[in-house]
């Protein structure tokens, strides 16, 4: 369940504006408008490069805007008032392998004023059977565990999530899901960058979707989708992707294990066409569009890297 909490009147938690980041000739943020607000849940998307991390590090004050501002809680970010009342999850967090999970959360705990008990951060995490486990002796999934426990530890007002779910099994991506959710329906703000659709569709009150460093989309997930007009054709076919994707009306197309799927403007004219071409064609479902496929059309590009028409 979603925050139910009212966005858009209160001032922004984290904000860009006009925010531009260079890295020589590279423009990797071309003048972004961009906030969160108090108890709101964004999810950022964009394909790879599309300068989601930038923004993310604009907005912690790791780099700074080569035009434009960035802002955290109306203050510099780089300002110890401000990042007292953040919590960040990054990908590009290295933490200590020699000491123990419980030694982890002590040190970053110690930062806070007012930091959540140990064993309330243990239990939200999933760490209560690890505590006394070296970090470095911890599987890849159980490690991104202890970094979302090291963000929640100063139980901030703001947390900055990077890619949390990457090596979680399901059963713990759920969980992770709770926490979140828990969080917005208390007031606090969290920045999601997921490359799981379903995620961001799940959790998200809203969707900024970046694209070369612009943005491309900005809405709620139901109105994000809503800008795919289009449908998906789901299918067991024995026409190549090659020979599909060239099918009159379709703009992407890709292998699902043995079932083909394409996303079309007009669903009808394709599925006649399809039949045409193969009498055999069975395991027929149309249906909406979803996430990735608004993401396919706003972004130009495939997630899954198949064939595009």
């Amino acid at each position: 369940m979603k925050s139910t909490r009212q966005i858009g009147e209160d001032a922004p938690v984290a904000e860009l504006r006009r925010a531009v980041k260079r890295y020589g000739a590279v423009t990797a943020l071309d003048g972004i408008d961009f906030a969160v607000r108090p108890g709101e849940v964004v999810a950022l998307l964009g394909p790879n490069g599309a300068g989601k991390t930038t923004a993310v590090q604009l907005m912690l004050g790791l780099i700074r805007t080569s035009a434009g501002e960035a802002r955290l809680f109306g203050l510099d970010p780089r300002m110890a008032e401000a990042r007292m009342r953040t919590g960040a999850m990054l990908q590009i967090s290295k933490v200590p392998e020699t000491l123990k999970v419980k030694e982890h959360v002590d040190l970053i705990s110690s930062y806070y004023p007012h930091p959540l008990p140990p064993r309330e951060v243990m239990a939200a995490a999933g760490l209560e059977n690890l505590e006394n486990r070296l970090f470095g002796k911890l599987s890849g999934g159980q490690q991104q565990r202890v970094l979302f426990a090291l963000a929640l530890c100063g139980d901030p007002d703001l947390m900055f999530l990077d890619e949390p779910t990457v090596g979680l099994d399901v059963e713990s991506r759920r969980t992770f899901w709770s926490v979140i959710q828990e969080k917005a329906a208390q007031g606090r703000s969290v920045l999601l960058t997921t490359h799981y659709l379903e995620e961001a569709d799940a959790l998200a009150d809203r969707i900024v979707l970046i694209n070369g460093g612009r943005i491309a989309a900005e809405g709620t997930p139901a109105e994000i989708k809503a800008r795919a007009a289009g449908r998906k054709v789901r299918c067991r076919t024995s026409l190549p992707l090659e020979e599909a994707a060239a099918l009159p009306g379709v703009k992407s197309v890709r292998r699902d294990g043995e079932l083909t799927e394409l996303f079309a403007a007009e669903a009808e004219r394709v599925v006649a066409e399809l039949l045409r071409r193969d009498p055999g064609l069975s395991a027929l479902e149309v249906r909406g569009a979803d996430l990735e496929e608004a993401f396919l059309t706003l972004t130009n590009s495939d997630v899954r890297e198949e064939v595009a028409a």
